[in-house]
């Protein structure tokens, strides 16, 4: 039976770091202990030679040196007198000695009247030097001088010298001082390695630098994979990172990196949102030409560390709820309007079953002379079809909530004339919201009237909404067309989100939209929009 055999896991980074930083701490500080031992080396020979040298030089200019030697005797006076300086200057020895070089003086007494275990000839010659030399006493570093009489005569020799053992003694007492400082450090060093490494592996939960780096390419990937927009700001609400979507959606450039959120140019009920400190959710915010549903989650750790903000694009279920909605408003005007139509029907019947038909013809052909009637006003005015259509149920609508809608007399827009850069959906889009507005505002009002304006004039379309209700507080002008902005109590939808829409789709367009206060009271919208040549058209000017 055949085992795994376990494949041992990568050091993390953390823990290669922390190798690393031993390894190098170690290595400077032997180093260092190295170079400062054949320094310290250097220098202690180089001190016991100027001590050597002090120690000889003193000695031999000393009178009493100068008397002995010329005793018969010169050991008997000058022995105890080296000996004494040897103790007093902290020297191994001090040999004095004739000129030849036979020893008066020795720390070792067996070695006096013995030839002298070194070189003496720059000391005959009148100077005075040091060397490294190995005699009886081992290697030391030794100084020589010559003893001088008044005539300048050399009447003997003197040597002073430290052991090179005693040196490498003082030495190796710093060295080992030095290392156990280099210890204490490479111990600290250690520990505030480990530390930092310690945290340093919580931040990057132990992974090493290949799955890091695998880790990053995942990152990247699904960024630029994710359709949605995903913003993510750091602290400070600056971009720390936004993907393709996020930029498209924003509509910002890739030079945002590092910017905050106020310097964007992003719409204020947006900018508020992202700057906000609790987490928004399912918010619906308009952007320069979408409609956006953004969700804000800080990022937990104690402390503030930024805000993630997801974004996703509903422009087209925005407009397509919109197109529900006005669905719905037509099924309701048709219910209604079938309930009449039945009551209607009731009534022919009953004049039909008393007798009376020529009334129930009467009645009958004059209910549906009504209804033409409306029919062909609204297609006289304007004959593009999806306009007429959204027209006549807002017309419809409008009846059911008591409100009067009516197509101005000077309206008229011609199928076909619209072009194809001018899409349907973006029509229904301005003109239904604006007359939802003013139905809204003229409902309850005494004899509560919307007027429609829909013509061209020159090379620009004009929708005009005019209503009986309240009006417009100038106060108030400039911020009806923000998200969120209603005088009205908010629905269980919201409030706020229609003329917001409309702006949108005018500014998409190039167009202009302003408010101001109907002739009759009550507030009156006022759209214009380009009209671009179609292709057609162009051809033909070009013929």
């Amino acid at each position: 039976m055949r085992f795994p055999v376990p494949v041992p896991r990568p050091r993390s980074l953390a823990g290669q770091l922390f190798a690393m930083q031993a390894v190098l701490i170690a290595v400077v500080v032997a180093g260092y202990a190295l170079f400062t031992y054949v320094s310290d080396r250097t220098q202690a020979e180089e001190a016991a030679g100027r001590q050597a040298t002090a120690v000889a030089r003193s000695v031999a200019d000393s009178p009493s040196v100068r008397a002995a030697i010329r005793t018969p005797n010169p050991t008997a006076e000058l022995q105890p007198y080296a000996l004494r300086v040897m103790k007093d200057t902290e020297v191994d020895f001090v040999t004095i000695m004739n000129p030849e070089g036979i020893r008066w003086t020795h720390p070792e007494k067996d070695q006096i009247g013995r030839r002298f275990r070194g070189n003496t000839a720059k000391a005959l010659a009148g100077h005075t030097f040091t060397e490294t030399y190995t005699g009886t006493l081992g290697a030391s570093v030794r100084a020589v001088t010559p003893v001088k009489d008044a005539d300048d005569d050399i009447i003997g020799l003197v040597s002073a010298g430290i052991k090179v053992e005693a040196i490498s003694k003082r030495v190796q007492d710093q060295v080992t001082a030095l290392f156990s400082v280099a210890g204490g450090a490479l111990l600290l060093g250690a520990v505030g390695t480990y530390v930092i490494n310690a945290s340093l592996r919580r931040h990057t939960h132990g992974m090493n630098a290949a799955e890091l780096s695998r880790m990053h390419d995942y990152h990247q990937a699904a960024l630029h994979a994710v359709r949605e927009g995903l913003l993510m700001l750091d602290g400070q609400y600056r971009v720390a990172l936004v993907n393709d979507g996020g930029r498209e959606l924003l509509g910002v450039s890739e030079e945002v990196v590092g910017r905050s959120v106020a310097e964007l140019g992003l719409p204020a009920p947006l900018t508020g949102a992202l700057l906000a400190s609790e987490p928004r959710v399912d918010e619906v915010h308009l952007a320069a030409d979408r409609v956006l549903v953004v969700n804000t989650s800080p990022v937990s750790g104690g402390e503030r560390r930024g805000t993630v903000v997801t974004l996703r694009d509903v422009t087209e279920l925005q407009s397509l709820m919109g197109e529900l909605d006005s669905e719905r408003g037509f099924t309701q005007a048709l219910r209604s309007q079938a309930h009449e139509a039945a009551n209607r029907l009731h009534t022919v019947v009953s004049l039909i079953e008393l007798g009376r038909s020529e009334e129930a013809v009467e009645f009958a052909t004059a209910e549906l002379e009504l209804a033409q009637a409306l029919t062909d006003q609204v297609v006289a005015a304007v004959s593009e079809p999806v306009l007429a259509a959204l027209l006549l149920g807002k017309t419809a609508q409008a009846n059911e909530r008591g409100v009067e809608l009516v197509v101005s007399e000077d309206s008229g827009i011609d199928d076909g004339l619209l072009p194809e850069s001018l899409p349907a959906r973006d029509l229904v889009t301005i003109l239904g919201n604006l007359i939802d507005n003013a139905v809204d505002a003229a409902q309850g009002t005494v004899r509560g009237r919307v007027t429609v304006t829909a013509r061209t004039e020159g090379t620009e379309l004009l929708l005009r909404v005019a209503d009986t209700g309240a009006g417009v507080d100038p106060a108030h002008a400039s911020l009806v067309f923000e998200r969120g902005f209603s005088t009205k109590p908010a629905g269980p939808g919201g409030r706020g989100l229609g003329l917001a829409l409309v702006r949108q789709a005018v500014h998409r367009h190039e167009g202009t939209l302003s408010v101001a206060e109907a002739e009759g009271g009550g507030a009156e919208f006022v759209v214009r929009l380009p009209l671009r040549a179609t292709a057609a058209s162009k051809d033909e000017v070009e013929v």
